[in-house]
């Protein structure tokens, strides 16, 4: 029987040292092969014609030309999954929007741990961005004529919950910029890193009609509000009089996880049954599935984001498989899909 082919991977950071990092971490795991290294986005370029690797590595900051604009001018010309490995800087999320797969935050290399850490996540990355589809800043963009309906009157007792992963922060952002500043309050899983979560959050207060903030312990889900789950504690709702508050708590990982989509879910069919409109959207994995099935059961209204425009159809496609999506739409169409719920 034949072995199973490698993952090939191509790295791209100006640092000696965190180049070596990477290929001898990256080099560790049997099911991926560097097959080169490159100093910037100049010298990656002839070593992607060369060696045609299945995925990149690439930091940000690297001088003759930064990441971003690399990222940019590279992907409609290869299709080339890729992993940003960058310091803990809200650009990560600027090389999202141009069709970055994922990211991971570089480590402090005076700790041990923290490096074996990073290493882990990075080889998880890695394997997911080998399977993801990669969606160019032309891809993705399409006719925005949405219909930003009110969402109507009574939104109180009605609360929105959405899980994502790999994708999601685009994704996110598409959803949220197609709907109405009265929104009944939202609140998001994303898996996401600590301290990138209040990026993200930040980042999309000031790009969307709603107001976006971090999560934390006893906020309240109001019109208008979108509450982001912190990138190391689960979120549940809890129903208080006619709204709701979230419990921010720390806790062990579920499905791999820490927020988990389901641990929310599960919160909101118990505590909004069929006030609630839950959204399950791209990503790789099954958190969310069981959560969004125990949401529709108890009367929620569920979308799942489609296959076609899923940077990864993993979460989106569990759910469906077990019937826990009422409707399955493009990510264009989330927004009006969820919308049309609410009449």
């Amino acid at each position: 029987m034949a072995a199973a082919k490698k993952i090939r991977v191509l790295i791209v950071d100006d640092s000696l040292v965190f180049r070596e990092v990477l290929r001898k971490g990256l080099s560790s795991d049997p099911a991926i092969e560097v097959v080169a290294v490159a100093v910037d986005p100049f010298d990656a370029r002839d070593k992607i014609l060369r060696y045609q690797p299945d995925v990149m590595t690439s930091d940000v900051e690297m001088p003759k030309m930064n990441g971003i604009e690399f990222i940019r001018r590279l992907l409609p010309q290869y299709a080339l999954p890729v992993v940003v490995v960058s310091s803990v800087n809200a650009a990560v999320f600027d090389a999202m929007k141009v069709g970055a797969v994922d990211f991971v935050a570089k480590p402090d290399l005076s700790s041990v741990g923290n490096v074996e850490t990073f290493l882990r996540e990075l080889i998880r990355a890695v394997k997911i961005a080998a399977q993801a589809k990669v969606m160019t800043a032309e891809a993705v963009r399409v006719d925005r004529t949405v219909a930003l309906k009110a969402a109507g009157a009574k939104i109180t007792s009605r609360i929105v919950a959405i899980g994502a992963s790999t994708g999601g922060t685009e994704a996110i952002y598409r959803v949220l910029r197609d709907l109405p500043s009265d929104m009944p309050g939202i609140v998001i899983v994303q898996h996401i890193p600590p301290v990138f979560s209040r990026m993200f959050a930040d980042r999309l207060d000031k790009a969307v009609p709603l107001e976006v903030k971090e999560a934390e312990d006893g906020d309240r889900l109001e019109p208008g509000r979108v509450l982001i789950a912190p990138g190391d504690r689960h979120v549940r709702v809890r129903k208080i009089g006619d709204s709701y508050k979230v419990e921010c708590f720390q806790g062990d990982k579920v499905n791999g996880h820490c927020p988990s989509v389901d641990v929310l879910f599960d919160s909101i069919a118990k505590e909004a049954g069929n006030r609630a409109v839950g959204v399950i959207l791209t990503g790789m994995g099954y958190d969310g599935a069981k959560g969004l099935l125990a949401m529709r059961r108890k009367g929620a209204r569920t979308i799942g984001q489609d296959e076609g425009s899923s940077v990864v159809y993993g979460m989106p496609k569990a759910a469906y498989e077990i019937g826990a999506v009422e409707k399955q739409a493009r990510l264009s169409d989330i927004a009006q899909a969820l919308l049309s719920t609410l009449d």
